[in-house]
C-alpha cells in the first residue's frame, strides 16, 4: 500500500470523513435513482402536508406534500455542485495569481496582496452577502458572489509556498540551465506547492456548502422549487416547533456533509504539515 494511504488509513477521523464524502458524491451522482419520490422535486400534495416521519415518509413531508427524504437527497446535487464550482473557480483564478505573486515580486506581487488582503479583511459570509445582494437572487448568484469572495485564500497560500520554495536550491539550479520563468513557475513550483491547495480545497469544499446554504436560507440562493437544503430551513421557519422535522433533517444533512470535508481536511493537513497534527 502506498505509504500516504497507509497513514490515511490509520486516522480513524479521516476516514470517516472520507466515508461521508464518498456517501454524499454517491448520492449526489445517483440521486433521482435513490429518492422514493424523485418527482417532488417539483409537485405538490396538499393532502399529505406536514406528515411526521412514518414507514412512507421517513423524514416527513413539508408544507407541500413533498417527501422529505426524496429533497434532502436531490437536494446533494445542487449542494455539490455550488461547493465544487466555486472551489473551482477560485483556485483557477487564486493559484495563477500566488505563483506570480510569489516568483515575480516588485510592484506587481505588492499589488496582487495588497487586494487580497484588502478581500481578506472583511468576512466571507458579509462580503458573498453584499455581492448576492446586487445580484438577482439565484444559483448562479450564490456561485459567483462565493467564488468572488474565496479565490484569495488560494492566492495566500500558494503565494507563501512560491516564496519559499523560488530559494529553494532545484529553482536556483533551472536558472543556471537556462530555464524561463513560465517553466519554472508551473512545471516545478507548481507541482510542490499543490499539497496544501488541494488541503485548502477540501475544508473549502465543506465551508462553501455552509455559507451557500446560509444563502438560500436567506432567500438569496436557490428559488423554489429546487430542493435545497438551506432554502428548506427557511421554509420551515413558520411550521416550528410542531414540524420539527421539517428543519432537523435538511440541517442534518449539511452538519454531516460539511463534517465529512472538514474530517477529510483535517487528516490530509496532517499527512501534509506533521507539525500541525492533531493530538489524539
Amino acid at each position: 500500500m502506498n505509504p500516504i494511504l497507509r497513514k490515511l488509513s490509520r486516522d480513524l477521523p479521516a476516514m470517516l470523513g472520507l466515508f461521508i464524502v464518498v456517501v454524499v458524491l454517491l448520492v449526489a451522482l445517483f440521486g433521482p435513482w435513490l429518492a422514493p419520490y424523485p418527482g417532488d422535486a417539483s409537485a405538490s400534495h396538499l393532502l399529505q402536508r406536514l406528515k411526521p416521519p412514518s414507514e412512507k415518509f421517513p423524514f416527513g413531508t413539508d408544507n407541500l406534500g413533498r417527501d422529505i427524504f426524496s429533497r434532502v437527497i436531490l437536494g446533494a446535487r445542487g449542494a455539490l455542485a455550488i461547493s465544487l464550482t466555486v472551489v473551482g473557480v477560485a483556485m483557477l483564478v487564486g493559484v495563477p495569481l500566488g505563483l506570480v505573486a510569489g516568483y515575480r515580486g516588485g510592484w506587481v506581487s505588492e499589488t496582487i496582496m495588497r487586494v487580497t488582503d484588502v478581500v481578506l479583511a472583511i468576512p466571507q459570509l458579509v462580503l458573498a452577502l453584499a455581492l448576492a445582494q446586487l445580484m438577482k437572487p439565484s444559483i448562479e448568484s450564490a456561485m459567483l458572489a462565493l467564488s468572488l469572495t474565496y479565490w484569495p485564500f488560494f492566492t495566500r497560500i500558494v503565494f507563501a509556498e512560491t516564496r519559499r520554495l523560488s530559494s529553494s536550491m532545484f529553482v536556483d539550479a533551472l536558472r543556471g540551465v537556462g530555464a524561463g520563468p513560465f517553466r519554472i513557475v508551473f512545471l516545478h513550483i507548481l507541482p510542490n506547492a499543490l499539497s496544501p491547495v488541494i488541503v485548502r480545497a477540501t475544508i473549502g469544499l465543506g465551508f462553501t456548502i455552509l455559507v451557500a446554504a446560509v444563502l438560500g436560507f436567506l432567500g438569496m440562493g436557490a428559488s423554489p422549487p429546487t430542493p435545497d437544503w438551506g432554502l428548506a430551513i427557511a421554509d420551515s421557519r413558520l411550521y416550528l416547533p410542531r414540524a420539527w422535522w421539517y428543519a432537523t433533517f435538511p440541517g442534518l444533512a449539511i452538519l454531516i456533509t460539511v463534517m465529512g470535508f472538514n474530517l477529510l481536511g483535517d487528516g490530509l493537513r496532517d499527512l501534509v504539515d506533521p507539525r500541525l497534527r492533531r493530538s489524539r
